[in-house]
């Protein structure tokens, strides 16, 4: 109730921002946030996009970067846009799924076969009708999609094979997708805020968790987890979500310098974590992290029992039409 009333009240205060085109030499300010750390290659490209958008208006307008879960949870921030107390929040797909839930598929495990087959899926007719169920739903608007990379599980003992994680307690995202996961492969989920995660790893509150080699790096996750487990479950969309009225407010020669700096800040960070996939696996190593290449088929093969349960969100079908495009 009390986190509810804190958004509500901030629609008031923010809506000076949001209202019809400032006037000219009214200054603009945008809070946009997301839950990763300062270092992760998302955040480095938010601030590349709002040091731009700087730049091209004269600071009239500013747009202001909150890492570190600073403005909430993930679902907390994807709220406050919603309801206009926040200009513009960064998360994966099916974490907006509570407004679209055939967006969540776009997280199912081993549906895509690489980052270009993802694209193809997200930019193509599928993905398009799914971004715009978002702005006619609830006018939260995709101003581009990211790359966060694919994930891996991360534990405290070896793992081979599912049976290996079989009453594990594994964090995963409060996203029924993920819970269904955890479950087919026998784990315990536990959902978590990912700002919790680090010391739950601590101190024992769960056992694992997986998530994208940038993101297990730059939440430090290899000082608290000895074992990496390449199993590659899952690759993920994430969208730069704006308020669709906040985005109407805007006259088309600032909505082109905002999107072309948004282009910008998603290419640099595509770049950035691509890079940091390739090299930071030997950093964990060195780190004194073993890292182990288990039955990704056996994984893939107990990941599948997951996909009849969430089959009434997405339609019958539907992930073997993602899974076919070419």
């Amino acid at each position: 109730m009390k986190r509810w009333m804190a958004v509500l009240a901030g629609v008031g205060l923010f809506c000076g921002l949001l209202a019809p085109q400032a006037s000219a030499g009214e200054t603009l300010v945008m809070k946009w946030g997301v839950v990763l750390q300062p270092e992760h290659p998302f955040v480095l490209g938010m601030k590349k996009t709002a040091e731009i958008v700087g730049q091209k208006t004269n600071n009239r307008i500013q747009i202001q970067v909150f890492p570190s879960a600073q403005l909430g949870t993930g679902k907390d921030m994807i709220e406050a846009v919603v309801f206009g107390s926040q200009a513009m929040a960064t998360e994966g797909a099916a974490m907006f799924s509570q407004w679209s839930p055939r967006l969540s598929i776009m997280e199912a495990p081993y549906i895509f076969r690489d980052v270009e087959h993802m694209y193809k899926v997200m930019k193509g007719p599928i993905g398009q009708e799914m971004q715009e169920e978002l702005v006619a739903k609830r006018g939260l608007r995709s101003l581009g999609v990211l790359y966060y990379g694919v994930r891996h599980l991360t534990t405290n003992k070896p793992v081979t094979k599912p049976e290996d994680v079989k009453g594990m307690k594994l964090r995963v995202p409060e996203v029924p997708l993920y819970l269904e996961m955890a479950r087919a492969w026998g784990a315990n989920p536990t959902p978590m805020a990912f700002a919790e995660l680090y010391l739950a790893l601590k101190q024992g509150t769960v056992d694992a968790q997986e998530n994208p080699i940038p993101t297990i790096n730059s939440g430090k996750f290899y000082e608290v987890q000895k074992y990496l487990i390449l199993t590659g479950h899952i690759m993920v969309p994430q969208f730069h979500a704006i308020s669709d009225k906040l985005w109407k407010s805007l006259s088309a020669a600032d909505q082109k310098i905002l999107q072309d700096a948004v282009d910008e800040g998603i290419a640099f960070s595509n770049a950035t974590l691509i890079k940091q996939e390739q090299s930071l696996v030997d950093e964990f190593k060195a780190k004194g992290m073993q890292v182990i290449t288990p039955d990704v088929e056996a994984f893939r093969k107990a990941s599948m029992a997951a996909i009849p349960k969430l089959e009434e969100k997405w339609g019958k079908g539907l992930y073997e039409r993602i899974t076919a495009v070419r």
